[in-house]
């Protein structure tokens, strides 16, 4: 059972090669029924001073996608960041940077997930207040996806679909390193890493881009 929790020394040994290894093996727990066995409480008198988690992930707010469980990680292990459409904007660019910058973690995932919600309105053109505007951020993705799939460019199409999800995590992470010179600094600098995957609401299997 794991009862300590990951400190500050621990993270200075990691690199983000090992950390998106040890996600990917995490997640290969979670498919095949066999999440670690953890004792939370006392991870969570660990962490009450300080907290150094080994990476950030950048996912949709679906419920489908319980991000920690996902990835068989626990308290004070990984940051994660939600926004339907798993898309960046300021906020949460200024978050990916604290993430890294400030506390210390090694990886950027950028998950998105099968039959996303947000995805499939925006390919829709889907207006509806606030909404609106949040799906503005995924359209890029859409008319990418326009020009790379055959058939309706709506959410009747599954393949239109699909392919909108990844270009979305991709969009996503060049954007990532445009507009964030701090991030990408240190990605040039092999401080962190910055990658994306796609969840699989069948399987629970991510799969790396």
């Amino acid at each position: 059972m794991r009862s300590i929790a990951i400190n500050k020394e621990a993270q200075e040994s990691l690199s983000p090669n090992s950390v998106l290894q040890d996600l990917m093996e995490g997640n290969n727990r979670f498919v095949n029924d066999n999440l670690e066995k953890v004792a939370h409480l006392d991870l969570v008198k660990q962490t009450i001073t300080g907290q150094y988690p080994k990476a950030v992930v950048l996912s949709c707010i679906d419920s489908r996608v319980p991000v920690e469980q996902v990835f068989d990680q626990s308290v004070g292990d990984i940051f994660v960041a939600r926004v339907a459409g798993n898309f960046e904007n300021v906020d949460i660019l200024g978050s990916l940077e604290y993430s890294c910058a400030v506390a210390g973690s090694k990886l950027i995932l950028v998950l998105g997930h099968e039959s996303c919600g947000a995805v499939k309105a925006a390919c829709d053109g889907v207006e509806l207040g606030n909404i609106t505007a949040m799906l503005e951020n995924i359209v890029p993705a859409v008319k990418k996806s326009s020009e790379e799939v055959d058939g309706e460019t709506n959410s009747s199409n599954k393949e239109f679909v699909a392919k909108t999800v990844e270009n979305n995590v991709l969009l996503t992470i060049e954007r990532i390193r445009e507009k964030s010179g701090i991030l990408s600094e240190m990605e040039d600098n092999d401080e962190i890493k910055i990658v994306g995957g796609l969840y699989s609401l069948q399987t629970g299997k991510v799969s790396l881009l």
